[in-house]
């Protein structure tokens, strides 16, 4: 289009296939504003989308499946209120792998200038205050936690703010270091199933944990989780299982009387209370996120970004895409 502005997006062409593109930039529609884009985080989400099954459909919209993006208002639309270009801001939006996306005023959250030099993936970290807050976690619990990546770190710090003792377990030596950095009172190597039941065990006295996260997404570790949780135990499922059904020990789960949550919330106003309360955690200094972010990219090397996601090299916790 002759005389229109143009922002660059990624956009997948096949498995594992990412080029860059021009587009015009979008407008604003009522109720919407336009955020040019400071960064954006890489969820595990997009690692199925990113191998290709059969149902996933190339190429993708631009900018499509980065959703955690944060940058500055630079357009309002009409009927917004609240929000002024120059706003500094996280929001729920689903096409941040791009110079420019939109986004719905009501899931656009202002960030205060305390944070104003520190990148602000809004969704994981709000999803982080959702899992904590639905845990029901409460000073004088013991809380054991199955993966220590992003966001079993950051449920660490707050469940050891909270006043609970944590007992990490995760695979990576690096992770076991993360966790007693964010608060945890025992760390234990992912190596042995039943060696893990038998130090937990152990270390609670034979009553096993009030509560039990599962943050891995995969079939092991929600086995091992039950097993962690003592009777009448709260079993939160956090990680992020979308590679195939799973089976769950319905006999173990009965005899127990475990009480389980599935973590993941659907509702986008409570993904933007969570974001809120992010905000208010990391401006208070309750939160720290900053050490998290520890691979960035450009928005070109968007592949690498995935990769990485992916296979996890040693001191990778969570990469961030900047345009």
């Amino acid at each position: 289009m002759d005389g229109a502005k143009m922002m660059r997006a990624a956009v997948l062409i096949g498995p594992g296939q990412v080029r860059v593109e021009e587009i015009v930039i979008p407008q604003p529609r009522p109720g919407q504003v336009r955020i040019r884009l400071e960064g954006c985080g890489v969820c595990a989400s997009n690692l199925t989308p990113w191998a290709g099954p059969e149902w996933m459909q190339f190429p993708t919209e631009p900018g499509s499946l980065g959703h955690e993006g944060w940058g500055v208002v630079d357009a309002v639309g009409e009927a917004v209120e609240g929000l002024s270009v120059g706003d500094r801001v996280a929001a729920l939006s689903y096409n941040s792998y791009a110079e420019y996306d939109l986004a719905d005023a009501e899931a656009v959250i202002p960030l205060p200038r305390s944070v104003a030099a520190s990148p602000f993936p809004g969704e994981p970290l709000g999803c982080a205050m959702n899992i904590f807050r639905r845990s029901q976690i409460e000073a004088g619990q013991t809380v054991a936690i199955v993966g220590i990546g992003f966001l079993g770190a950051i449920l660490t710090r707050l469940a050891t703010n909270a006043g609970a003792r944590v007992i990490a377990i995760s695979r990576r030596p690096f992770s076991l270091d993360l966790a007693r950095q964010m608060g945890a009172a025992e760390t234990i190597p992912m190596e042995d199933h039943h060696a893990i039941i038998g130090q937990v065990k152990k270390l609670t006295g034979g009553g096993f944990c009030d509560r039990t996260i599962e943050a891995v997404g995969k079939q092991w570790p929600l086995d091992l989780a039950a097993e962690l949780t003592r009777e009448r135990g709260r079993l939160i499922v956090a990680g992020y299982h979308q590679d195939g059904p799973r089976q769950v020990n319905m006999w173990l789960w009965n005899w127990r009387g475990l009480d389980v949550i599935n973590a993941h919330e659907r509702d986008p106003t409570v993904y933007a209370q969570g974001i809120r309360e992010a905000v208010d955690a990391v401006a208070s200094g309750r939160l720290d996120p900053s050490p998290l972010y520890t691979h960035r990219f450009p928005l070109e090397r968007l592949g690498e970004a995935l990769d990485a996601t992916r296979d996890r090299p040693d001191g990778f916790l969570k990469a961030l895409v900047t345009p």
